[in-house]
């Protein structure tokens, strides 16, 4: 019996369920490079299986059609994800409005080039599925992130919130950006 061969060139794609595990790890090296108040605090309120059995739900059973879990692959290895579905925050309109929530690139596979992709896909799925605008919620002090995507066509929208730790101990600020995504 053959096999078909697995991907080896950089691309991204959508998660297959059989990668939750991959996922879940990555996003737990990424919570390490998260401000020194943040990153112990969601590491210690969740463990690697808990997060691995989070990710498989997520695959198996989205909570809506167009929620969708975008993985970058360098040489048939994991770099990278994203995930897309409609807009949550009030002021938006969950019909036309996309976002982007969580967006992740692994610190060992930065700068060359799966954040782009990945975002080129984010944008494509989003308009695909019938979005003319999405959103994003960054971190305040992210200025590298903030400047990438400045440099793609987002700009803040003036909203702002505070997110942290269930008893408070750890807050940060976040701005939210935005993009047209309507074919120019």
């Amino acid at each position: 019996m053959t096999s078909a061969p697995g991907p080896t060139a950089d691309s991204v794609r959508l998660a297959w369920p059989a990668e939750a595990a991959a996922i879940a790890e990555l996003q737990r090296r990424s919570w390490d490079a998260l401000p020194a108040e943040l990153g112990p605090t969601l590491l210690s309120g969740i463990t690697l299986a808990e997060m691995t059995e989070a990710w498989h739900q997520f695959l198996n059973r989205p909570q809506q059609a167009t929620r969708r879990l975008l993985v970058a692959v360098e040489q048939g290895q994991l770099a990278g994800f994203a995930t897309t579905g409609a807009a949550q925050d009030p002021d938006r309109d969950p019909a036309r409005d996309g976002e982007i929530d969580q967006f992740v690139i692994d610190p060992r596979a930065r700068h060359l080039g799966h954040g782009s992709r990945l975002l080129n896909a984010c944008a494509d799925t989003l308009r695909a599925d019938g979005f003319a605008h999405a959103v994003w919620w960054v971190l305040a002090t992210d200025d590298v992130l903030r400047a990438f995507l400045s440099s793609s066509g987002w700009a803040p929208d003036g909203a702002h919130r505070e997110i942290g730790s269930e008893d408070a101990s750890v807050r940060v600020r976040q701005i939210r950006l935005h993009t047209d995504l309507t074919p120019a």
